[in-house]
Formats: structure tokens, C-alpha cells, sequence
């Protein structure tokens, strides 16, 4: 069962300049800042809507230090994306999602290097990116150069041991009825009469 999926590294001291694609979205009424803590139900609540469980958890945990390392990108004081760092694991840039309104704008690219220049900020040279689909390593590549750190796909990388749940209870059941019945079977197969 192969995945797709990797980490990424990422230069922090060979970041592109954000200031243009800043300035444009500013020009159009979108902001991009750290978000504050009086706003974490309304990010949380954004992110679940839009994304998942798990992100959510980790878009939480990056409320918890001191600075917050998430960051908001809103448009009319409303939040249209967000990306968070240090939520996993030190070091660690994401997740980041933006509204599907707001793709291919230039949101994505630059609330992207807004956290990571944060990052390198308080004293990282390097970033990792995880569990990264095709698709989202190409941005990476092309927006920051990050990359593909050999041999992190999920099942072999920092998210091998990582919990999974069954979103469906009715799925749940049915496997653990699966396997309570093989091993029934297979414990009456070792039965001998004496």
C-alpha cells in the first residue's frame, strides 16, 4: 500500500520575498497577521467546516504557545485561510487551507511565507512540511523550493504510529466483528478431542 504522500523540507534562510503579492492582496482587502486568541472558536470552528477533526486538533495546539503560531488570512474581516507552525511537532509548518473561493489568488502563497519568515523569525533555519499530497508538493516546490525529504511518506515518516480512527461507528463494528470472528475460527480450529 504505497503512498503518494511525503514531507518536505524548507530553507527558511532562502525564502522568496513576500512584500508584492502582500501588498496586491492588501490592495484587494485581504490581510494576512497572527491570529489572536479571542478568535480561536471562530478559527476552530471555520477549520472544522472546511477541512478536519485533525486539523482542527492541530490548529488548537498552535493557540496554545506563546506567540500563537497560527495565522489568519481574512477578507472583510471574515477568515478565508489559515496556517499554523510548531502544532505537531517543533519545527513542523502546517496545515494550511484556504476557502476554494480564494485559491489561485496568491492567499495560499502568501500566508505561506508570512508564517514561515515567523518561523525563521524565532530562530529556525529549516521547516519541515507534512504528509503532503502530489499536488501540494508542486506548490511547495514552485512558491518556497521546498524539498521531498526520501523515505516520509506517512506509513514510514513522524506520522507512522499516528492514531486512526473510523469516522463510521457502523464500519467500526462491522471490522471488529470481522476479527472477533476469525479468531474465534481460528481458536476453535486448534481444539483437539482428546
Amino acid at each position: 500500500m504505497g503512498y503518494e504522500c511525503a514531507d518536505m523540507l524548507v530553507k527558511l534562510y532562502e525564502l522568496p520575498s513576500a512584500d508584492n503579492i502582500t501588498i496586491t492582496l492588501a490592495s484587494k482587502g485581504i490581510l494576512i497577521r497572527r491570529a489572536l486568541i479571542p478568535e480561536k472558536h471562530i478559527v476552530l470552528t471555520w477549520v472544522k467546516e472546511h477541512f478536519s477533526a485533525g486539523w482542527v486538533d492541530e490548529c488548537d495546539a498552535a493557540f496554545s504557545g506563546h506567540p500563537i503560531t497560527c495565522f489568519v488570512a481574512t477578507f472583510n474581516n471574515k477568515l478565508i485561510g489559515f496556517g499554523v507552525y510548531d502544532a505537531i511537532s517543533l519545527g513542523v509548518f502546517g496545515p494550511l487551507g484556504i476557502d476554494d473561493k480564494f485559491r489561485g489568488c496568491g492567499v495560499g502563497k502568501a500566508l505561506t511565507i508570512q508564517v514561515l519568515y515567523d518561523m525563521r523569525n524565532h530562530g529556525y533555519s529549516y521547516a519541515i512540511i507534512g504528509w503532503l499530497k502530489p499536488q501540494a508538493q508542486l506548490f511547495f516546490k514552485r512558491t518556497i523550493n521546498a524539498e521531498v525529504i526520501k523515505e516520509s511518506s506517512p506509513e514510514r515518516g513522524m506520522y507512522k504510529d499516528l492514531l486512526v480512527g473510523k469516522s463510521n461507528p457502523e464500519e467500526l463494528y462491522l471490522t471488529m466483528s470481522q476479527e472477533l470472528h476469525t479468531d474465534n475460527m481460528h481458536a476453535a480450529s486448534t481444539i483437539t478431542d482428546d
